[in-house]
């Protein structure tokens, strides 16, 4: 017991002290790198009023709306432009949700499901539903057509048709609640009776003066002399005309790795080795050859003499069957064409059709034999007078059809299976066959045909010019040489003058900017001016068939324009307000229009219909300062004014006579006109008032720091 209580004596205030460093280690761990702790990297891209969107959230919603476009897409592909486009929908569509539902919420705004409902049944469809089921032959909106397809949700295995219904929902909710919305802001705008009235009243005559006028340009720039105070302080004086966004300015040099001579020779050689094969090339075979050698996809159907958009077309379309011509230049290919077949055809057929589907993987439709048998019979009921309409309706297994009575519009770039178009473009007018394809029986007749004319079938064997990997690392060398020898702006800019190179400039840069003129998708260049110093020069990047070197030659941060961005512009306003100064203290207050003019020797003028309403007179521009002049009852007709500083100069005016202004005045429809005005400025998501909205709301946007 002893030694224990030795223990204690001796190193209780160690203990305590360790005990007090471990938690104190504890609460500091949580503090920097737990869950909320100050040291973990936020994943929020942006907020708006402390509502955040994470970046999960965003990266889904991004995600949903690229599978939207990939869907309406010819080939399903989605380019990067089209990704960035979604980005900036998706945060545009969050703005929107957390600023107007919040609105909505204040102003107890809500649209029910029986509103949603009636949007369908109603004796008022909205023009969604309306356009969605609107019949193409009579034009007029078929609720027959519209009942079918909602009832038929439930049997929809895919879950495709909920969805639709469900966005299309969503979609109408969204649009009733802005219309309430924008309604009510609708019903503030108000344009006060007596205030019509006294416009009216301004406007109810016309001045005649006659004026002497010194323009601004009688003075020469360099004789007055601007400073940087002056300029500042008019800056300071008028900062609602230079707010600014945060940006950056970049000049950069691009060293372009294109093809060179020795490249175009060796393509041409390749190129010239597969055109002896499609010299030889049957017509059976030219699809295959096409898809080993070419880099233009085959298209095996006619196009019409018309619709031809090669270069050298008119050659091209006509060539006799089995020539070849080129080679030429379209875009970055070398391409032979070769004349396949050509016949005469309609550009455009319209044509009705009934399916009996057979069985496919899924097991859905009926064995081939009774498919047959059946398509069959129908084609003899309707070669018997049966009606092809109702025939469709009864047992057509086509839903994209049946509403419209089994018909299509068919061109030759229609994307229909080859056996249905074919059929459909080479059969004569009247014509009533049965055709396979891959999804059963069809029986087909054909209604109507349009411009009966050449057409033609070509393949085109095209193969690019690329650089090699040579040329390729030639253009990367002297980007790395040049790179590694300017490490700064000074250097950056000396070599460029020594060497002759051809500096480029991208100014304006914004934080969620993607592409740069004259380099294309230059994502990278963007994040590394906003990461980099004033005066910084970058490394290397690589961008498709150029390499770029640039330097950040300027910051601006949001606020007020600096000096040296805005100084042409304000030296301009600052040193015309000097000269005016000038102007004036030698015209003083003079007594006479014929004294002002012989004080600085300028002739007397004169300008007659000057309306209080509308601030330009024909030989002066826009003067608004003058027309007000015009009409103060302090100076009146007959009295000389004092020196009026104008746009273009400096102005003394008199008043010869007022004439009354014959046209009709009515104050009712001017008060109309300018609250038209306004509320048509209400319409829309993206009208002046969600700009006003944004602008009223906190909102934060840190998508550069992910993006």
């Amino acid at each position: 017991m002893s030694v224990i209580q030795k223990i204690r004596d001796k190193y209780a205030v160690v203990i305590v002290v360790v005990i007090c460093l471990a938690i104190v280690s504890f609460l500091l761990q949580d503090a920097f790198f737990g869950k909320s702790s100050m040291m973990r990297r936020s994943t929020s891209v942006g907020k708006v009023n402390g509502e955040e969107l994470d970046i999960s959230e965003y990266q889904q919603r991004i995600e949903e709306a690229v599978n939207r476009y990939r869907q309406q897409a010819p080939n399903g592909n989605v380019n990067e432009q089209t990704r960035q486009y979604a980005r900036e929908q998706v945060w545009n569509d969050f703005l929107n949700e957390q600023i107007m539902n919040a609105q909505y919420d204040k102003l107890g705004i809500q649209v029910t499901e029986a509103e949603v409902v009636d949007q369908f049944n109603g004796k008022n469809p909205n023009p969604v539903v309306v356009q969605q089921f609107t019949d193409p032959k009579t034009g007029q909106f078929d609720r027959a057509q519209m009942q079918q397809a909602l009832q038929s949700i439930g049997q929809d295995q895919t879950g495709r048709m909920r969805t639709a219904l469900q966005q299309l929902e969503q979609y109408i909710l969204k649009s009733r609640l802005q219309e309430k919305y924008t309604s009510l802001i609708k019903q503030a705008v108000y344009y006060p009776k007596w205030l019509a009235e006294q416009q009216t009243k301004d406007n109810a005559q016309f001045a005649s003066l006659s004026y002497v006028s010194v323009p601004y340009a009688s003075i020469a720039d360099s004789t007055i002399k601007v400073g940087d105070d002056e300029l500042q302080k008019y800056i300071d004086n008028h900062k609602a005309l230079f707010k600014t966004q945060e940006a950056r300015k970049v000049e950069y040099i691009s060293f372009d790795a294109l093809p060179s001579s020795a490249d175009t020779a060796v393509a041409l050689k390749s190129l010239f080795e597969a055109k002896a094969e499609l010299d030889t090339t049957s017509a059976a075979d030219i699809e295959n050859f096409i898809k080993r050698n070419s880099d233009i996809a085959y298209f095996d159907g006619y196009v019409s003499k018309k619709a031809l958009m090669v270069p050298q077309k008119d050659t091209i379309a006509n060539l006799p069957v089995g020539t070849v011509f080129g080679p030429y230049y379209d875009n970055n290919l070398i391409v032979f064409a070769k004349m396949i077949d050509r016949k005469t055809m309609p550009d455009s057929v319209k044509v009705r059709h009934i399916l009996i589907a057979t069985k496919n993987q899924q097991g859905a439709g009926l064995p081939d034999s009774i498919a047959k048998n059946r398509i069959d019979s129908i084609e003899r009921a309707v070669k018997g007078g049966a009606d092809f309409k109702a025939l469709v309706e009864q047992y057509s297994d086509d839903p994209g059809s049946k509403a419209t009575g089994g018909e299509y519009d068919i061109t030759p770039a229609t994307p229909f299976v080859k056996e249905f178009k074919d059929f459909a473009m080479e059969s004569p007018k009247g014509k009533i066959g049965v055709v396979k394809t891959q999804f059963g029986y069809h029986l087909i007749e054909i209604l109507d045909q349009k411009n009966i004319g050449p057409a033609i079938k070509v393949a085109y064997l095209g193969k690019p010019v690329d650089a090699s990997k040579e040329t390729d690392s030639r253009a990367y060398a002297a980007a790395n040489e040049f790179a590694s020898q300017n490490h700064d702006q000074k250097a950056f800019e000396k070599t460029i003058q020594e060497k002759g190179l051809n500096k480029r400039i991208a100014d304006n840069l914004r934080p969620m900017d993607f592409v740069i003129p004259g380099v294309g998708q230059a994502r990278e260049l963007v994040r590394w001016a906003y990461d980099a110093k004033q005066g910084d020069v970058s490394n290397v990047f690589t961008f498709e068939d150029k390499y770029v070197v640039a330097v950040l030659n300027g910051i601006r941060k949001e606020g007020t324009a600096s000096i040296d961005e805005v100084r042409p512009q304000v030296e301009a306003e600052v040193r015309k307000a000097k000269k005016a100064d000038q102007i004036i203290e030698k015209l003083k207050s003079p007594a006479s229009l014929e004294a002002a003019a012989k004080a600085v020797s300028q002739p007397e003028m004169k300008a007659d219909g000057i309306n209080f309403g509308t601030p330009f007179i024909a030989s002066m521009g826009f003067e608004p300062r003058v027309v007000g002049a015009a009409f103060n009852k302090a100076w009146g007709p007959a009295k000389v004014s004092a020196p009026i500083e104008g746009n273009g100069g400096v102005y003394i005016i008199r008043v010869d006579a007022y004439q009354p202004n014959t046209q009709p005045q009515d104050p009712a429809g001017t008060a109309r006109a300018y609250e038209q005005g306004i509320k048509s400025m209400l319409d829309g998501q993206s009208g002046q008032l969600f700009e006003v909205l944004k602008k009223l709301n906190k909102v934060e946007d840190n998508r550069a720091k992910f993006f």
